[in-house]
């Protein structure tokens, strides 16, 4: 009976995300993006693309941490091609350390504004465009009205966006398949030298749609996501106190 249940709330998730515009992950257009344990959470454990990501960030620190998560997305993403537009009216990511993470800066077109508004009709339009492979944003505030707008244009083009928030008082809901919070998480001195270690991030998932909230600390390294585990962050930290 309770297999029962779980097939008929499945199909009733399916049928919502088709509504939505969403479309299944095993209709060839999945990616791998190495990390299975959060991919689990979303509906058919695989990232949906062709959808919006929200990633709030309400200081420079966690602005720069969305932006290296989302560039590790995009090496990904853009394997096979295509490229993607960063738009905003106050950019954040430095393109040189775009190489950080396997992610070609000249495959990027970067589009600054000067207003919110000439942001999200750029974005708007940008999404239109079948041939890229993502449009990254980075605004104050998104409404629903605006955010249904842009999933609307994606339903038809297939691209993916990827919206960084940086107004967390005025947190509006939106059509977002994932609401994420990205920050930095203290990396480990690679074989005992000094210096950085692989960038490391501390990913929440705060909503997830129809699918399960999580939190998990991942390192970025040999072009990889790889999952620290709480024995592994004990460790690290009892080493520190050392």
């Amino acid at each position: 009976m309770a297999a029962v249940n779980r097939d008929i709330i499945h199909k009733l998730q399916e049928q919502i995300l088709s509504l939505q515009g969403f479309k299944p992950g095993n209709d060839g257009t999945a990616v791998d993006f190495g990390f299975s344990e959060i991919a689990a959470t979303f509906p058919g454990k695989v990232l949906p693309l062709a959808a919006i990501h929200e990633f709030i960030s309400t200081s420079l620190e966690d602005a720069a941490a969305s932006g290296g998560f989302i560039s590790a997305l995009l090496a990904t993403l853009m394997q096979k091609g295509g490229l993607c537009l960063w738009i905003s009216a106050q950019r954040k990511i430095f393109p040189p350390s775009l190489v950080t993470f396997g992610l070609s800066p000249e495959r990027i077109i970067f589009i600054d504004l000067s207003a919110e508004r000439e942001v999200l009709w750029a974005t708007e339009e940008a999404l239109k465009c079948e041939s890229l492979a993502a449009v990254v944003t980075e605004l104050d505030e998104i409404s629903f009205a605006q955010s249904r707008r842009l999933q609307l244009v994606i339903e038809k083009s297939r691209v993916t966006s990827f919206i960084i928030r940086k107004n967390e008082d005025k947190l509006s809901s939106t059509l977002a398949a994932a609401r994420w919070k990205i920050s930095a998480f203290p990396s480990e001195a690679i074989d005992g030298m000094p210096g950085l270690g692989f960038p490391r991030w501390n990913v929440e998932l705060l909503k997830v749609k129809n699918g399960l909230p999580g939190k998990w600390h991942i390192e970025y390294s040999g072009g990889t996501f790889k999952i620290l585990h709480e024995t592994f962050i004990e460790t690290v930290e009892i080493r520190k106190a050392i």
